[in-house]
């Protein structure tokens, strides 16, 4: 139970202080920035790994927990209970933004500036190099499982950085649920869902044809 209680809360305070960064810039006509938005959430990302990595994985994304269980890291039978766990928090964490901000429109929704297929394409790509960095700094010496945090960290801070005007680099299908149920955009919000999983399964694949022996280990 512990375990689903941290990815709850871990994907809670990412997505609140990710998105939230979001709706207050929108509100706040650009106050915060672009550039802002992209450390908020680099930094909430690191910060909840090193709060929670030791207890749950800090898996906070759908995507991960799957493609952990694709590389037999993880156990299929805890994906559904760890995906349950994640969409609450991410649900959660809009529905205080909702109550908070009520005057924001999107509350850091994922809608693309991309017509579909680029902006699917795009989100694979970017989820791709997110797992291709979490997969690997999760397996291998203890001094880099000690760096995880700032590894994974940095990879969203860089992809929000270049890739948020975009599609707002979502690589993560909780984060966009969460969002678009509170504010009813559904919009293109299919990509969001399946285009971070096939991102995350393809970057196990890629691990497996580099490092079978140490990648993807039976759990």
């Amino acid at each position: 139970m512990k375990r689903y209680i941290s990815e709850t809360i871990g994907t809670f305070s990412m997505v609140f202080c990710g998105t939230g960064a979001m709706a207050i810039d929108e509100i706040t006509n650009g106050s915060i920035g672009h550039i802002g938005v992209a450390i908020t959430w680099g930094l909430i990302v690191m910060a909840m790994i090193y709060a929670y990595g030791e207890i749950s994985g800090a898996h906070f994304n759908p995507a991960v927990t799957i493609a952990f269980a694709y590389a037999k890291k993880f156990e299929w039978k805890e994906v559904p209970k760890y995906i349950l766990a994640q969409c609450v928090g991410a649900i959660i964490a809009s529905s205080c933004l909702s109550f908070l901000f009520p005057e924001s429109e999107f509350l850091g929704a994922t809608l693309p500036a991309l017509d579909s297929l680029k902006a699917f394409i795009l989100e694979v790509l970017l989820t791709y190099f997110l797992m291709t960095v979490i997969i690997n700094v999760s397996t291998g010496s203890k001094e880099i499982g000690v760096m995880a945090g700032i590894a994974v960290g940095g990879v969203v801070l860089l992809e929000a950085m270049f890739a948020g005007p975009m599609t707002k680099a979502s690589m993560n299908p909780a984060r966009s649920l969460g969002p678009a149920l509170l504010t009813g955009h559904w919009e293109h919000q299919w990509l969001y869902f399946t285009a971070p999983v096939l991102g995350a399964i393809l970057a196990v694949a890629t691990c497996k044809l580099i490092k079978d022996d140490n990648c993807c280990d039976e759990c």
